[in-house]
C-alpha cells in the first residue's frame, strides 16, 4: 500500500484477533488492539512494536456502544485516520435452548452481534467523515450458518452478523467502503481446553481432520483487507476447510 493505513482490530488479546493483528502489520497496517482484556491486548501489541510495526492498545468491552465510539475516537485522534474494522471479538455461552434464559440470551448477543453493529456503525461513520477508504471485516462463523445443541444465542448472533455484513456492504458501497467477513470452523486456540479426544472429535468435522490454525483465519482476513480483493463485497467467505460443504 502507498501510505500506512490504520486498522483497529477488536478481540486482539488471543486466538485469531492476536493472528489477525500481527499479520496486518506484517502488511504494513498501524494495528490498534482492541480487547476487554487490557493485559492481554497490550502483550499484542508490544509483540508488533518488538517486531518493529506500530500498534496501540485499547481496553473495549464491544457490548457497550459508548466505549466502541471511544475506541474509534481514540484511533482517530491518535493516528489521524482510520481505514478499517475487524470485528473479531466475541464470547460463547453453551446451554440447552430450554434453560437459555434471558440473560444467557442477551450475553452472547451484546457481544457477538450487538458488537459488531457497534464496530460497523461507528467505524463507518467516522471513515465517512474522512473520506477514507476500506474494508470493514466481521467475523462470523460456521454457526452463522449450521446448528449444533446448546448454542441458540451463538447462532442467533453469528446469523445476525452475516446479514450484517451483506446489508452493511450494500449500503456502504457509494463511499467505497466494503464490508466482507469470514466464517471459521474450528480453531485450534486455547479455548477448546486440553481435552485431546474433543478437539478429535471437532477435528474431524474438518473434510480433511485437521482443527484450523488462528494464522489460518488470519491470512483470509488480510488477503480481504487488501485491494487484491477490491472485487469481494457484501459477502462471507468460509475458512472451514469444507465443513459447510457436507454438513
Amino acid at each position: 500500500m502507498s501510505k500506512r493505513q490504520v486498522m483497529i482490530v477488536t478481540g486482539a488479546g488471543s486466538g485469531i484477533g492476536r493472528a489477525t493483528a500481527y499479520r496486518l502489520f506484517q502488511d504494513g497496517y498501524v494495528v490498534v488492539c482492541a480487547d476487554y482484556n487490557e493485559k492481554a491486548a497490550k502483550e499484542t501489541a508490544d509483540e508488533i512494536i518488538r517486531r518493529r510495526g506500530e500498534a496501540v492498545a485499547f481496553r473495549c468491552d464491544v457490548s457497550k456502544h459508548e466505549q466502541v465510539e471511544a475506541l474509534v475516537n481514540f484511533t482517530v485522534d491518535t493516528f489521524g485516520s482510520l481505514n478499517g474494522i475487524v470485528n473479531n471479538a466475541g464470547i460463547g455461552l453453551v446451554k440447552p435452548f430450554l434453560e437459555m434464559d434471558p440473560e444467557s440470551y442477551h450475553k452472547v448477543i451484546d457481544v457477538d452481534q450487538h458488537g459488531v453493529y457497534y464496530g460497523m456503525y461507528y467505524t463507518a461513520r467516522k471513515m465517512v467523515e474522512l473520506k477514507e477508504k476500506g474494508t470493514i471485516i466481521n467475523v462470523a462463523s460456521i454457526y452463522g450458518f449450521n446448528v449444533a445443541a446448546g448454542s441458540f444465542n451463538y447462532h442467533a448472533a453469528k446469523a445476525a452478523v452475516v446479514i450484517m455484513t451483506k446489508s452493511g456492504g450494500l449500503e456502504l458501497a457509494p463511499y467505497d467502503i466494503r464490508v466482507v467477513g469470514v466464517a471459521p470452523g474450528f480453531i485450534n486456540t486455547p479455548i477448546l481446553g486440553n481435552d485431546q479426544n474433543f478437539k478429535d472429535m471437532l477435528a474431524k468435522q474438518h473434510m480433511r481432520g485437521r482443527l484450523i490454525q488462528p494464522e489460518d483465519v488470519a491470512e483470509t482476513i488480510a488477503f480481504l483487507a487488501s485491494p487484491n480483493a477490491w472485487a469481494i463485497n457484501g459477502t462471507i467467505v468460509p475458512v472451514d476447510d469444507g465443513f459447510l460443504a457436507f454438513k
